[in-house]
């Protein structure tokens, strides 16, 4: 699955979530995080991504290329 990463960071950002608070919710390292938003990371587990959703109260779609 491939993440927007931007996007994420973008959302992430206008909800004044901290990257040690979105490690926290969905139990991803921040490390994992911060490379997933600056695009790093092309080909991301969709269970992961969906915890990335689910935490930041978005639809799948929106945070990536898949339809």
């Amino acid at each position: 699955m491939k993440p927007k990463g931007p996007t994420i960071r973008t959302i992430r950002e206008a909800r004044n979530m901290s990257l040690r608070g979105l490690e926290k919710r969905t139990g991803l390292s921040r490390g994992y995080l911060s490379r997933l938003e600056r695009g790093e990371i092309t080909d991301a587990g969709e269970d992961k991504v969906q915890r990335v959703a689910t935490e930041l109260n978005v639809d799948l779609p929106l945070i990536t290329f898949e339809e």
